[in-house]
């Protein structure tokens, strides 16, 4: 059988998942499991990346079982993570030290503090393109460091290795014969040079970070390591890389400059295409690798939203206002019109671009009649104000937005997505696939497979399901705007 399909790890903040596509870009077989989260004290979040990798070894063989496909019909794997969740781990045993520290966790805010309070931000924005907070992996990398015992006197041995997710995976899918981070998720270190596209030893040392722990930077295509016999039944190359948000850049096909996704999971992230420019924003939103394919860099602008559907999933689990994710819809649309509420859902702070680690969520505009499906639509509404945060400040940076491709499990809410439409002023197109961060890595991987020529291939793979188009009159959205800026200030720490 030719090996024309490619199999996709998406390995994400609530759940891994491993999705089969052809070579039409189509997925045929999925599987999936659901990842605990672990609070061990307030604004703190780790994963056990033990569970991780039992999960992802189980989901890659229930996608092939389910497609009925033997290891030797794939021409490759691509792999796509939660950034910025760190791992450190024994070079010989291959165990982390530690629970992975999750990109939401907030344990390092005074540590953030303190370099910023010693002026070394300018310079860690100016080489990185990412600004202090807790969200980056090099502060995680030192409270590891300095909060387990014997981990910094190993580390300066050379006995640990640190990475991201895709970084963990490559090592154990390969059998620990490989360490390596593609450049984008090395973008999200605060110890990468976005511009050389390599470590800088200067801020490894100001963070306290032995270079030795870091893994090899490389293209998010390519020949990036080999499984071994026993996970899938024979040996299957890994031939693509990229951090979740870059990836579903790749799977919206965003690949000219001006071009805009945005994806709506766990948090939300937009994600605007600047080209061969490393654009230093004045907007407070990110410099970013977009992707690295032969050594060449691609870079883009990004907002972070840190809570997007995980303040539905404190409606479920935390209020018990809806049994099920999905009932949101429902609940709001029998919200009173003009109710005047507000959620801020800074559970865990607020990123792009306020970014404030010491805001903490509030209900604001309760009245007696404030019922389930009031605080049900403020919730949705949360997430179309926070996207209209970052497209202003990418406006402010000079962008000229057309539109917004949007993905993830939030956007087959037709209501939501004509909500977003109207708060942000732009029409949203949503695609026939919206499992575009899967896909994306598939994309990688079937680039350096030849199941792809080129990005411009890709292009023609997108499929638009549904477009929306502003239906709501400015004054009217900028007046909801204007009390939801309002309600933020309410909250702000600073």
């Amino acid at each position: 059988m030719a090996a024309k399909h490619i199999l996709a790890v998406d390995q994400g903040t609530t759940s891994t998942r491993a999705i089969v596509f052809d070579n039409s870009g189509r997925p045929i077989a999925s599987a999936q499991k659901e990842l605990p989260q672990i609070f061990p004290k307030p604004g703190w979040v780790e994963h056990d990346p033990e569970e991780i990798w039992r999960a992802t070894v189980e989901v890659c063989r229930g996608a092939l079982e389910k497609a009925k496909l033997e290891p030797g019909a794939l021409a490759g794997i691509g792999i796509t993570n939660q950034r910025e969740t760190t791992v450190v781990w024994d070079r010989v045993t291959g165990k982390p030290v530690h629970n992975a520290i999750v990109w939401q966790d907030r344990r390092t805010a005074d540590l953030c503090d303190e370099l910023r309070a010693a002026g070394h931000e300018p310079m860690l924005s100016r080489r990185t393109g990412l600004l202090l907070d807790p969200y980056f992996c090099g502060t995680k990398i030192a409270w590891i460091l300095k909060n387990v015992a014997g981990a910094r006197v190993a580390a300066e041995k050379g006995a640990l290795a640190a990475g991201t997710i895709e970084s963990f995976l490559l090592w154990r899918l390969s059998g620990g014969k490989v360490h390596a981070s593609d450049a984008t998720n090395a973008s999200r270190t605060l110890l990468l040079d976005i511009r050389k596209g390599k470590w800088d030893p200067d801020l490894a040392t100001l963070l306290g970070v032995p270079l030795a722990m870091l893994p090899r930077v490389v293209n998010c295509a390519g020949e990036l390591g080999v499984t071994t016999p026993d996970i899938l039944g024979a040996p299957v190359p890994v031939l693509g890389m990229a951090g979740d948000q870059q990836a579903a850049t790749v799977g919206q096909a965003c690949t000219k400059p001006g071009m805009v996704k945005a994806t709506y999971g766990t948090g939300c992230f937009a994600v605007l295409n600047t080209g061969s420019l490393a654009v230093q924003s004045s907007h407070r939103l990110l410099t970013t690798i977009a992707y690295q394919l032969d050594g060449r860099r691609t870079y883009a602008l990004e907002g972070s939203i840190f809570v997007a559907g995980a303040a539905v999933q404190w409606l479920r689990d935390g209020l018990g206002l809806i049994k099920q994710s999905g009932e949101i819809e429902a609940m709001a649309r029998n919200a009173k019109d003009g109710h005047g509420v507000y959620m801020v859902p800074a559970f865990v702070g607020l990123g792009a671009p306020y970014w404030d680690a010491g805001a903490r969520g509030a209900l604001l505009g309760l009245t007696r009649d404030t019922g389930p499906a009031e605080i049900a639509a403020a919730t949705l509404d949360s997430v179309c104000y926070q996207t209209r945060d970052l497209i202003e400040a990418m406006r402010g940076d000079g962008a000229e937005i057309e539109e917004i491709r949007v993905d993830g499990g939030m956007v087959v809410n037709d209501p939501l997505m004509q909500r977003l439409a109207d708060t942000v002023g732009t029409p949203v197109q949503r695609p026939k696939v919206i499992e575009t961060t899967a896909l994306g890595a598939a994309f990688l991987a079937g680039l350096h497979a030849g199941l792809w020529t080129s990005l411009d291939s890709l292009a023609e793979t997108w499929m638009l399901d549904r477009a929306f188009t502003p239906a709501e009159n400015a004054p009217s959205r900028d007046r909801r705007y204007t009390g939801w800026q309002n309600a933020v200030k309410r909250v702000r720490s600073t």
